[in-house]
């Protein structure tokens, strides 16, 4: 599947157009065209993402993924997952990289009042800053939390935070800190530059490896008012309907890049067999027919690619279906039902689930295929598709997932909204 044929299908479930829709469409194209042609070279370099972030800037899609407002355009969450599936065909990493910028972008809207959503919009969203981070709600919780106290009149952060995106390379960081027993934690932004703040690059991983990930080490630095977004309920139901579908954006987003992976490697395979074929027609023992231009018709070669792209199309189905549902959850004016949260985090769980295993599937059957269609490339890099889709979907437990829709589906209890990403 073309990047075209993908934007067409990830679009399907939109509602409307805005002027500049192809202008950024273009824009989405190239530079995954862009991020396409050195990807395997990055990945095996495995530099933090300096040039990635370049990239994404000087094509504007940090100040493109934010939720749309009065002051910036924005996207709205179908949107982004089309131009996350776009990037992630290329290169997931920089998709991921996105992806948790976009989800952190709402943590206005999802914490703070509203004049607290405009100044942290205009803040970030105008400027058109990456962020990194992450907000836990308070059952999705893991390990110290960052602490706030008091000094001089304000607070100080201090405390470590690992994370899986953005640590060496972002703008501002959107973390959540705890100002002391029985006090609701606070999301707080912090300026990376600050001296008090030291970022450590995660060691060589399998794959996802130029997501910028890594350590942060806050050091009694500065949080003043203008800094504090909002607050986090430590009582779960005390969150408001639209709070408590923070984490299933997260992990939406994250089901599409899972699935660009795949795409992405189906499309490069088929690429390196249609040239493998037109370079040799006597590849084995069968005609190229010239005529079309179609290659050998191997039946086992078609059988394992047209497994693979009905795959990829059945995830697809289901990863839409859940978009249109969180989408809706999420619209202006909307204050979902704890039964229709429910229904929105089952829906997500499928899609985690499926595109999980289907990722994980097409990408293996990928590395298949050459000794099927003929002599693998060591240069073709596709063993970067398997690390990436592996990386991803290792986060996750789709066991997890799947009890929960079936608890949800036999006894009508509440799914899990927080995920282990």
């Amino acid at each position: 599947m073309g990047f075209t044929a993908r934007w067409a299908v990830r679009t399907s479930t939109r509602t409307g157009r805005r002027a500049d829709d192809d202008l950024w469409q273009r824009v989405v194209r190239e530079l995954a065209d862009d991020l396409a042609v050195d990807a395997l070279l990055r990945d095996r370099a495995g530099k933090p993402p300096y040039d990635e972030v370049a990239r994404l800037k000087e094509a504007g899609l940090p100040g493109l993924l934010v939720p749309p407002s009065a002051w910036t355009p924005g996207c709205d969450l179908r949107e982004a997952c089309t131009v996350l599936g776009e990037l992630a065909a290329a290169d997931s990493s920089v998709a991921e990289l996105l992806a948790r910028h976009y989800a952190l972008a709402w943590s206005g809207r999802l914490f703070g009042t509203p004049p607290d959503a405009e100044r942290f919009e205009r803040r970030t969203a105008a400027g058109g800053q990456l962020l990194a981070g992450g907000v836990d709600l308070p059952e999705a919780a893991s390990g110290p939390p960052l602490t706030l106290r008091p000094s001089g009149g304000g607070l100080v952060l201090s405390g470590c935070r690992v994370l899986e995106a953005g640590a060496t390379v972002a703008d501002c960081l959107v973390v959540d800190a705890s100002p002391g027993p029985g006090g609701d934690p606070l999301v707080v932004l912090v300026d990376p530059a600050h001296p008090g703040v030291c970022a450590s690059p995660a060691p060589e991983r399998l794959g996802q490896r130029l997501t910028g990930a890594g350590s942060v080490v806050f050091d009694s630095v500065p949080v003043t008012a203008e800094d504090v977004v909002g607050a986090v309920p430590r009582d779960e139901r005390a969150l408001a309907p639209l709070t408590a579908l923070t984490p299933l954006i997260l992990r939406l987003l994250l089901s599409h890049v899972a699935l660009g992976t795949a795409e992405g490697a189906l499309a490069e395979a088929r690429d390196i067999s249609r040239a493998a074929r037109a370079a040799d027609p006597r590849d084995l023992g069968r005609p190229f027919d010239a005529t079309d231009g179609r290659p050998a018709t191997d039946p086992y070669l078609l059988l394992a690619y047209g497994e693979s792209a009905t795959e990829a199309h059945a995830a697809a189905s289901v990863v839409e279906r859940a978009t249109a549902a969180l989408a809706e959850g999420l619209a202006p004016g909307r204050e979902p039902t704890a039964d229709e949260s429910a229904d929105i985090a089952a829906l997500v769980g499928a899609a985690e689930a499926v595109t999980a295993r289907s990722a994980v599937h097409i990408t293996t059957r990928v590395l298949g295929l050459f000794p099927v269609s003929g002599p693998a490339d060591t240069d073709a890099g596709l063993d970067r598709f398997w690390r990436n889709a592996r990386m991803l979907t290792a986060r996750h437990s789709a066991a997890h997932s799947l009890r929960d829709i079936g608890d949800h589906y036999l006894n009508g209890s509440q799914p899990r909204l927080a995920g282990h990403r």
